[in-house]
């Protein structure tokens, strides 16, 4: 599996992948299941991260990946790590295990302040490989490894890897900078974290900022009693109005064999459909994350 992460290659931005951005987050929530979820409750530590130029570099490396792995719940999964020439920033052999054989970009023996975040994307893989998960098409499935990365407390590094100025173009990973911010965004409000403080990126800090804008608006979508008054006004409009769904809007009303409508959206956490009743105030519980959301219906 190759990992891209061409220094000077143009850089997407923007929010292009976002549906299968969420597809992959609800994937995950089904196949760990919340509790597996929340197990994954601790991101990888800065300090953990840290690969310093006077570090022995094989010994450094393996620490590294060491950590990535524990943060990913793989403790029994050991990773070898060696360096050589190549296009991507790393690839990694899958096999059954333990031992998983991951090579790295020459680049990094010189720039190791990334080295973890392409240790992040290869570590993810090896998960997504023992959970036998992954999507049929194989762009969508290096979006899945990203998401999974970040969504389980080690892609973090990932952002913190973009770097973009007058000098220097690098990203790492298949999402925009701002898609992962979204998916950071999102991992943080499940957890209650504060990743800002862990940037040494500026450019990446600003792309989590514009990712977490668009993860709280997701809290904010009608039916959610903390919607808006436009997206509430809007909603109403479309409820009298008997429309089965609206135009660039995230519910749908439903109605079977004559019974009372209701209405279907996405859960703001684990993205999977919820339906209630159409019947006003309500508490609705997430089937799949078990997230209690007040809804306005």
């Amino acid at each position: 599996m190759t990992h891209n992460g061409r220094p000077g290659s143009p850089i997407e931005h923007g929010f292009p992948h976002l549906p299968t951005v969420r597809a992959s987050i609800t994937a995950l929530f089904r196949r760990l299941s919340a509790d597996g979820i929340r197990a994954h409750a601790m991101s990888l530590a800065p300090a953990d991260a840290v690969f310093d130029p006077s570090d022995d570099l094989y010994l450094g490396a393996q620490r590294v990946a060491s950590a990535v792995v524990r943060t990913l719940r793989l403790p029994d999964a050991r990773m070898v790590v060696s360096f050589r020439p190549m296009e991507d920033a790393a690839t990694v052999e899958l096999a059954a295990g333990p031992e998983y054989f991951v090579e790295v970009n020459d680049r990094f023996r010189t720039h190791r302040r990334d080295l973890a975040a392409a240790l992040s994307h290869e570590v993810a893989h090896v998960l997504l490989h023992r959970l036998g998960l992954r999507f049929p098409d194989t762009a969508e499935n290096e979006i899945l490894t990203d998401t999974a990365a970040v969504f389980l407390g080690a892609g973090w590094l990932l952002l913190d890897a973009y770097r973009e100025d007058a000098l220097t173009h690098q990203r790492f990973g298949y999402l925009t900078p701002e898609e992962l911010g979204f998916v950071l965004a999102k991992r943080a409000a499940l957890f209650g974290e504060d990743p800002s403080s862990w940037f040494t990126s500026p450019q990446a800090y600003e792309a989590y900022v514009r990712g977490r804008a668009v993860a709280e608006r997701d809290r904010r979508r009608a039916p959610l009693a903390a919607a808006g008054p436009v997206a509430r006004l809007r909603y109403a409009k479309d409820r009298h109005a008997g429309a089965v769904s609206a135009r660039g809007a995230a519910y749908r009303f439903e109605r079977e064999d004559g019974g009372p409508p209701r209405v279907s959206f996405p859960c703001p956490v684990c993205e999977q459909r919820v339906r209630v009743p159409v019947r006003g105030r309500l508490r609705a519980r997430c089937g799949l994350c078990r997230t209690v959301l007040d809804c306005e219906t």
